[in-house]
């Protein structure tokens, strides 16, 4: 462990990105001038949002991003990246209040892991008060968010987490105990999918999960979605280490 620090610290790039992400000037709320170039942290992404940590106001946001037809995201969790708001930011989804648009695709200029990162997840881990996202079961209708309830959760999981694989339909699903609920949640984060399926296994956890991700997993990122027929489902879009 001491020698891939020393490695990372030597690493003009990896010192260049640090310099950059320390010396983002400390902001007490969120920019969101249509224009305005943002620096963030991705912590999940798939193509409908990417979840990504404001590094000014270290508020989490959602972005929009116009990926290309047929393209797929290609940001993973620590990615620090550069985005240009749109000029319509498209703020009035009542089912997800922190998404933003954006004007293009982000820029990746780096990865940013360390201590710093530990203690941000800490401080941004959803307390255990209650049903994840306010309400019980996969999903609720539309019609019911009034733009009050967040729509990301980052889950410091009460037991697990365990990986399982369907063979009927091929999907990923990680499954774990969160305020003494028992919680299933398809699984979009494609690390994890794609390290379930170098396995061949139907079903990962413990340290046989940690070793198929290449870190002990601590929390998950949850996010609920656009409406599908009427409904916004809840999802895991990342599985993150404590860093």
């Amino acid at each position: 462990e001491f020698r891939r620090v020393l490695f990372r610290s030597r690493d003009p790039a990896a010192r260049a990105i640090k310099q950059l992400v320390e010396g983002v000037a400390t902001r007490p709320s969120l920019d969101l001038t249509p224009g305005a170039t943002i620096l963030a942290l991705v912590l999940g992404s798939t193509n409908e949002s990417t979840t990504v940590l404001d590094l000014a106001s270290k508020t989490i946001v959602r972005w929009r991003i116009p990926w290309p037809e047929d393209f797929e995201t290609d940001l993973e969790s620590f990615d620090v990246v550069e985005g240009l708001l749109a000029d319509d930011l498209e703020r009035d989804d009542l089912a997800q209040p922190e998404a933003v648009t954006l004007a293009d695709l982000p820029r990746r200029l780096g990865t940013y892991r360390g201590r710093r990162v530990r203690g941000w997840l800490e401080e941004l881990s959803t307390p255990a008060d209650g049903p994840l996202f306010g309400f019980r079961g996969p999903s609720a209708p539309y019609w019911e968010f009034r733009g009050e309830r967040p729509s990301v959760a980052l889950i410091a999981p009460e037991r697990g987490p365990q990986l399982l694989r369907r063979t009927d339909d091929g999907s990923t699903w990680i499954r774990f105990g969160w305020t003494g609920d028992d919680v299933w949640l398809l699984c979009e984060d494609t690390h994890a999918i794609r390290a379930i399926e170098a396995t061949r296994s139907t079903s990962l956890a413990g340290r046989e999960l940690a070793a198929a991700l290449g870190f002990r997993p601590a929390y998950v990122l949850t996010t609920l979605s656009a409406p599908a027929d009427g409904h916004c489902y809840k999802s895991c879009t990342g599985i993150l280490p404590r860093n």
